[in-house]
């Protein structure tokens, strides 16, 4: 977790950060996720995702920080289209001088300190590669070529729909030095971060093929399982994806057979020094710590007090959004920061308690939002994000037992921020286009997390809550658009929100209304800004008392439940809005608890 300081706002950024095609959902979707209709006789699911199944033995040189590998892929092509081309990633060539991810560090206006000119300055025995040395189809060699952090493949025969291909393929790497998530060394000298270490074939979904460039920003993947070989040095403590299923030792190394199920990612750290401690959470996975015994007493002490705690945290989002379905998750101390993967994360060890169990809460939470919930991260990272940092927020003030009224907060704060700056971009940007690394973690983190809170605030707190259990109900082990969540949400409250999705996340319109005028028992309020919301008002009276108001958006087609005296629809053209009172009025204050977005609060309240 980092936080940055912007102007008297100090704005928290989580710089980090199953099922196959076997689980599909009970509701009957399109490809999008919107609701298609069907008769009781034809009534099947059009929405599909690609399958992969990964076997690879590698052999990792501790020494020079090289491994070869070898990988058998079976892809079953479960789309309707038929398929003349496959790509793979090769995230370590990210990490070479002149890579894309290296020139954008050098350009863009705040480079995250992390990166800046680091990759630039590698030298050859330090920079990160993966070289693909052969590669067959169906025991038949295809022709394919490296383009920076992709590998295009050309394919000898096309994939038909429902067929099944196997992939041979041989490759040597080198682990960079530790920059951005994965690396040999960090910081805290942690031997090997492997992180999107392996040639990761590339998302082909109803959008087409996702062969992002690796240049910054987050990932996508197939859904599978793995079984890896992975033999090491026999002294070095492994932890990561997956369940260790056998230990075979030869010499000065050992042979790790470890097998991963249902999942769309595999990541693996290794130490000499680490310690391994595990707790059981009752009635769920055992959680797995591992971290170097050579860091201070007192954030040896800290790793010891965040283990209660982290089983209070998978039983808090387990019980609000869904069970966590694995055997186990590992906290791993390794990376440049705090990142998530399947079964576990990689986070800095030498941080305060506070800090440690905040950024635990964030990347653990990640688990249903992007690893169980795959969205893809690079369109729509606000999903990713920004419910992480709304969840995890409200787990933390839950088990620090703050109480605070409005646990989302500092999103609101951020979200501000960056409407002032004159930078903000619509949420539909690509991740890896924002003009500015600040625009994009707000947007992402914050504007995202603000979403989710505003969303309460439209629909009402148990329809939120109903929502993101139906929602993980629905879309776990699958890739969920923006459209599906509000289809969810939509399906849960009985109202019409396409409005608030489009408005929220694909334009940067703002929400100010305003009290414009008081003349005895009748009230006047002004829309200012061009997004609409329904209102939340509070009427005092000159005789001291108050009465709660709602006034619905006549777009929703509907209200929240509300216990609120309901007035007419205040249709969205209209900019301004007329109601009467019984008694004369002293004072109105429009959203009284501050959950609606307004960006200017000083025309709230006469």
């Amino acid at each position: 977790m980092k936080k940055i300081f912007f102007f008297g706002v100090t704005v928290s950024l989580f710089l980090s950060s199953c099922g196959s095609t076997k689980s599909i959902s009970n509701s009957s979707t399109t490809s999008q996720g919107s609701p298609t209709a069907v008769t009781a006789a034809s009534a099947k699911s059009t929405y599909w995702q690609q399958h992969v199944d990964y076997k690879m033995d590698i052999d990792m040189d501790v020494n020079n920080y090289q491994y070869q590998g070898k990988q058998v892929l079976v892809y079953t092509n479960n789309s309707p289209d038929v398929l003349d081309k496959v790509f793979y990633h090769l995230y370590f060539n990210a990490f070479q001088p002149g890579s894309e991810m290296d020139i954008r560090s050098q350009t863009i206006a705040d480079p995250d300190a992390r990166v800046g000119s680091r990759i630039g300055r590698l030298k050859p025995n330090e920079i990160g590669y993966i070289n693909v040395t052969a590669l067959k189809q169906n025991g038949k060699g295809v022709k394919y070529e490296t383009v920076g952090t992709v590998l295009e493949v050309q394919l000898n025969k096309v994939i038909q729909p429902g067929e099944s291909v196997t992939f041979d393929m041989a490759f040597d790497a080198q682990v960079p030095a530790q920059i951005r998530r994965s690396g040999r060394n960090n910081e805290e000298g942690v031997a090997l971060s492997m992180t999107q270490w392996y040639p990761k074939l590339a998302e082909y979904d109803f959008e087409g093929w996702h062969a992002d460039p690796y240049i910054g920003r987050e990932f996508h993947g197939v859904w599978g399982d793995f079984d890896l070989n992975l033999t090491i040095d026999k002294d070095y403590v492994v932890g990561g994806t997956g369940y260790l299923q056998k230990e075979t030792i030869s010499g000065d190394k050992k042979t790790l057979h470890i097998t991963a199920p249902n999942v769309h990612d595999f990541t693996w750290a290794a130490d000499p020094e680490y310690i391994h401690d595990t707790m059981q959470v009752p009635n769920g996975p055992m959680l797995h710590f591992y971290y170097k015994k050579t860091l201070p007493a007192e954030n040896l002490q800290f790793w010891k007090d965040l283990q209660p705690k982290t089983v209070e945290m998978m039983q808090y989002f387990s019980e609000n959004i869904g069970k966590y379905p694995y055997e186990q998750y590992s906290v791993i101390q390794g990376g440049d920061g705090g990142m998530e993967y399947a079964m576990c994360t990689l986070i800095t060890g030498k941080r305060k308690f506070g800090s440690l169990m905040g950024v635990t809460a964030h990347e653990l939470a990640h688990t249903w939002f992007q690893f169980l919930l795959a969205t893809n991260e690079g369109k729509h990272e606000w999903m990713d994000e920004g419910f992480t940092s709304y969840i995890s927020d409200y787990a933390m003030d839950y088990i620090t037992k703050k109480n605070a009224d409005n646990p989302a907060e500092g999103g609101y704060k951020g979200y501000y921020y960056l409407v002032n700056s004159g930078k903000e971009k619509p949420q539909t940007t690509h991740a890896d286009r924002f003009e500015t690394n600040m625009a994009y973690g707000i947007a992402a983190y914050n504007k995202g997390e603000v979403f989710l809170s505003q969303l309460g605030y439209v629909i009402g707190q148990d329809n939120l809550k109903k929502t993101l259990k139906q929602y993980f109900k629905d879309w776990a082990f699958k890739h969920p658009t923006p459209n599906a969540f509000i289809r969810v949400a939509e399906k849960v409250s009985g109202l019409e929100l396409d409005w608030y999705l489009m408005d929220w996340t694909m334009t940067t319109n703002t929400i100010d209304y305003g009290v414009k005028n008081i003349d005895g028992n009748t009230v006047t309020l002004e829309r200012i800004g061009l997004m609409p919301m329904p209102l939340d008002i509070t009427v005092t009276y000159t005789d001291g008392s108050t009465e709660s108001i709602y006034i619905p958006l006549q777009m929703m087609r509907g209200e929240k439940p509300t216990t609120a005296t309901i007035k007419p629809d205040w249709a969205w053209a209209y900019p301004s809005y007329t109601f009467e009172t019984k008694k004369a009025v002293k004072s109105v204050e429009i959203d009284p608890k501050g959950l609606m977005a307004d960006v200017n609060k000083e025309n709230n309240k006469m």
